[in-house]
């Protein structure tokens, strides 16, 4: 079973529920000092078993939107430099009111897709619809202070309001997303949906974002993972620094499927209202994802579910994998199930190579400080060290 299957749709594409189930046995580590986990057992049971409702991609819509949005910036892409020119061009220049009452979904597009090889400033308060914007190769967006995107009254649990989708040299700075959580008239069941992401990125390369805000998510802030075209290219060499999440109904950040993905000095701040409900969720969809060089560099995580979870379940399959996450001087404060959690790995005759490992991690006020449950030892290896657990 996978705790945060993540399936991106825009809103007028088809669901297909799925109900999975999976038992889990805990191993909880929490003193101070070194721990080479591979062989570590015992600890005490907990509520990991749960009943997980998925929202499943329509394969062919999620392939049409796909397609979709890379026919229509194919003529801008085609005369665009590698670079931005360090050109500034107003969003306000198509058309964008920012008066914090328009919807400027629209005007916004139109934008984006006039300045490529430009930086675009988005000044005021703009308000847009949930079918959300599709960034281009060499998009370069700037947010000016105090400047803000926000969804307005919607009724739908899957929606993305920045898509980075099979792109290039992708740059934004000092973004804030509200996905507007409280003007969502969709099912609050904690068991459905959990699709509204603020930041998309499915097999886009060079990535850069600096200073990024999501709140009031109906799923993610940012989500990471496979292109939705091919199903088979990860999103490569995305740098994300000092990212902001807060108020996120599913994660405040998940990695489905990457390398050379860094997430340097974020703060995950109280997620909850569907499972997992965690900061950082690194959790394969299936056989075809990578988990390479995947580097967490002194996160922070705040009153969440699980601080940060790995969940390999899905990962093995007929194509060998090899596994490669670093985790450093992580910073938990209270999460009420477990602040670092790893599990869910069973080969069954597959092969999952590789190591996962968290140095200098500062767990305060957790219910549990670190868990290993459902892991096979013939997998990556899962090594804690010089950890610090304060209940």
């Amino acid at each position: 079973m996978l705790f945060s299957k993540d399936n991106p749709v825009s809103s007028d594409q088809t669901h297909n529920p799925l109900f999975t189930r999976r038992k889990l046995l805990n191993a909880v580590a929490a003193c101070t000092g070194v721990m080479v986990l591979a062989a570590c057992g015992g600890g005490s049971a907990d509520d990991l078993a749960a009943t997980d409702k998925r929202w499943r991609r329509n394969p062919a819509a999620a392939t049409t939107a796909a397609a979709s949005s890379t026919s229509v910036a194919s003529s801008t892409q085609a005369a665009a430099s590698t670079a931005t020119s360090g050109t500034v061009v107003n969003a306000s220049s198509f058309g964008v009111k920012a008066d914090g009452v328009t919807n400027d979904r629209v005007a916004l597009q139109k934008a984006i897709d006039g300045s490529v090889g430009k930086i675009l400033l988005i000044s005021g308060k703009v308000r847009i619809d949930s079918a959300g914007v599709d960034l281009r190769t060499n998009s370069h967006i700037r947010f000016a202070t105090g400047a803000s995107i926000k969804l307005l009254a919607h009724s739908t649990p899957s929606y993305q309001i920045m898509r980075m989708w099979d792109v290039n040299n992708v740059q934004i700075e000092n973004a804030y997303l509200d996905g507007s959580k409280e003007l969502n008239s969709a099912t609050n069941d904690p068991n459905e949906g959990g699709q509204g992401m603020g930041l998309s990125i499915a097999g886009a390369t060079n990535v850069t974002i600096t200073s990024p805000t999501t709140i009031n998510c109906w799923g993610d802030g940012v989500y990471i993972g496979n292109s939705y075209r091919t199903r088979t290219t990860p999103s490569n060499g995305v740098t994300i620094t000092k990212h902001v999440s807060d108020g996120n109904r599913r994660q405040g950040a998940t990695i489905t499927s990457g390398s050379n993905i860094t997430f340097d000095t974020p703060t995950w701040s109280n997620t909850k209202g569907t499972m997992p409900s965690a900061g950082l969720d690194i959790e394969p969809n299936d056989n075809n994802a990578v988990l390479q060089n995947i580097k967490v560099i002194s996160p922070t995580t705040n009153n969440t579910r699980y601080g940060i979870l790995v969940y390999l379940g899905a990962l093995p399959g007929p194509v060998a994998k090899n596994v490669s996450i670093d985790i450093t001087n992580h910073r938990d404060n209270a999460a009420y199930h477990v602040a670092y959690a790893v599990g869910g790995l069973q080969l069954n005759g597959r092969t999952v190579t590789g190591h996962i490992t968290s140095d200098k991690p500062v767990y305060m006020h957790s219910a549990l400080g670190f868990s290993k449950t459902d892991w096979d030892n013939a997998g990556p290896s899962v090594e804690v060290t010089n950890m610090t657990y304060t209940r």
